[in-house]
C-alpha cells in the first residue's frame, strides 16, 4: 500500500478543512463518504468530487473502499464509531474531544491494540510548525523554568440552534474549544496538572457557555484557561518563563483566519518576531496517519496524552459542579 484511501464518516461541517488538507497530502486520497442517507451522501459527494457515496456509516466501514476514516460525528458518538470502524480494520483519526469519559477512551485504546488499527485525536494545531516551534523552545531552555501558561479561545455563535449547546451530545465550551488551551497547557509542562479549580457559566442550553479554570502542577506552575461562546471571537496564548514570554497571535485556528506570529520577550533585549514557515493547518494531521500507518512510526500525539486530556476536562467539570479544588490521581 502506497496510499491511503480516505473516507469521510459524517458530512459534518468540518469535513471542509480535512478535504484539501487530504487532497494536498503526497500520499492520501479521498474516495468516499457516508451519510445518514444515500440521498443526503450522494448530493455531498456530488458537491465536493468524492468518488464513492454510502447511505450509512455501516455499509462504508463495512466495504473494502477505504483504509482510514476520519470522524467528525458529534462529541457523544466519537469512542462508538470509532471502534465500529477498527473492528472493521479501518485507522481513525477522530475530532477533538476523542471522547466524553476516560472508559470510553480505555475503549478504544483497547480496540486498536486488538486490531492493530492506528488510532490518533485529531488535534490539528499540535502538527502546525508554529507550535512545535514553541515546544522546541520551551524544551532548549530559551525561556528557563516555565511558570505560566496562558490560554484563551471564544467565539460566539450566530444562531443558537447547534449542537454544542446540546447537553446530550457532549456540548459545552470547555469540550468544544476550552480543550484547545487545555491541551496545548499540557503540551509545554509536560503532562496533566496535579489540581484544578474550575469555574462555569452554564446558559438556557444546560451545557458550560463560559468557562475558566486554572490548573496547578507540582513543580508550582500554573494554566490559565478561558473559552467562552459569548464575545467576539478571540485566541491567543502566552507561555511565561524565568528567562522570557513567548506570545503566540493565533494559536488554534485555520489557514485562513490571518497570519500566525510567535513573539519572544526576552528578560534582557529587544523583542523578536520568529519566523513561523507557511502550513495548511490541517495537513500535519493528515500525513502523521499516514506516516504511522505507511511507514509504523508512532502517532506525534500519544493516546496516553488524549488521556490525559480527557481527564483534565473531566476533572475541571467536577471542579466547577462542586465549586472547590480537585485533585488529578
Amino acid at each position: 500500500m502506497s496510499k491511503i484511501r480516505w473516507g469521510l464518516l459524517s458530512t459534518a461541517n468540518i469535513n471542509r478543512r480535512l478535504i484539501p488538507a487530504i487532497r494536498e497530502s503526497a500520499r492520501g486520497e479521498l474516495v468516499a463518504v457516508a451519510s445518514r442517507s444515500q440521498a443526503s451522501a450522494q448530493a455531498y459527494a456530488h458537491e465536493w468530487g468524492i468518488p464513492q457515496a454510502f447511505g450509512s456509516y455501516e455499509a462504508m466501514l463495512a466495504a473494502d473502499a477505504v483504509d482510514a476514516v476520519y470522524i467528525g460525528l458529534p462529541n457523544h458518538l466519537h469512542a462508538e464509531w470509532s471502534i465500529k470502524a477498527m473492528q472493521q480494520g479501518k485507522h481513525v483519526l477522530c475530532e477533538k474531544p476523542f471522547a466524553l469519559t476516560l472508559a470510553e477512551v480505555d475503549e478504544m485504546t483497547a480496540v486498536s491494540q486488538q486490531t492493530g488499527c492506528v488510532l490518533t485525536e485529531a488535534f490539528m494545531y499540535r502538527h502546525h510548525p508554529q507550535t512545535k516551534i514553541v515546544g522546541e523552545m520551551v524544551q532548549n531552555g530559551r525561556l528557563g523554568r516555565v511558570t505560566v501558561v496562558r490560554g484563551v479561545f471564544n467565539f460566539a455563535f450566530t444562531s443558537r440552534e447547534n449542537i454544542r449547546l446540546a447537553p446530550e451530545m457532549g456540548g459545552g465550551c470547555l469540550w468544544d474549544i476550552g480543550v484547545y488551551p487545555l491541551s496545548l497547557a499540557q503540551y509545554i509542562m509536560g503532562g496533566p496538572p496535579h489540581q484544578v479549580f474550575g469555574q462555569q457559566w452554564l446558559g438556557e442550553s444546560g451545557v458550560d457557555e463560559v468557562f475558566s479554570g486554572q490548573m496547578l502542577y507540582e513543580d508550582g506552575a500554573m494554566a490559565q484557561i478561558s473559552s467562552s461562546f459569548c464575545t467576539p471571537f478571540h485566541t491567543e496564548a502566552e507561555i511565561i518563563g524565568t528567562e522570557g514570554r513567548i506570545v503566540m497571535n493565533r494559536p488554534f485556528v485555520g489557514h485562513n483566519d490571518g497570519d500566525r506570529t510567535l513573539m519572544f520577550y526576552p528578560k534582557d533585549g529587544e523583542p523578536e518576531e520568529i519566523a513561523v514557515p507557511e502550513k495548511e493547518l490541517y495537513l500535519g494531521e493528515v500525513e502523521d496517519l499516514h506516516a504511522a500507518v505507511l511507514d509504523g512510526r508512532s502517532p506525534y500525539l500519544t493516546l496516553e496524552e488524549t488521556r490525559n486530556h480527557v481527564k483534565t476536562v473531566l476533572a475541571l467539570y467536577e471542579s466547577a459542579k462542586a465549586g472547590q479544588v480537585v485533585t488529578l490521581d
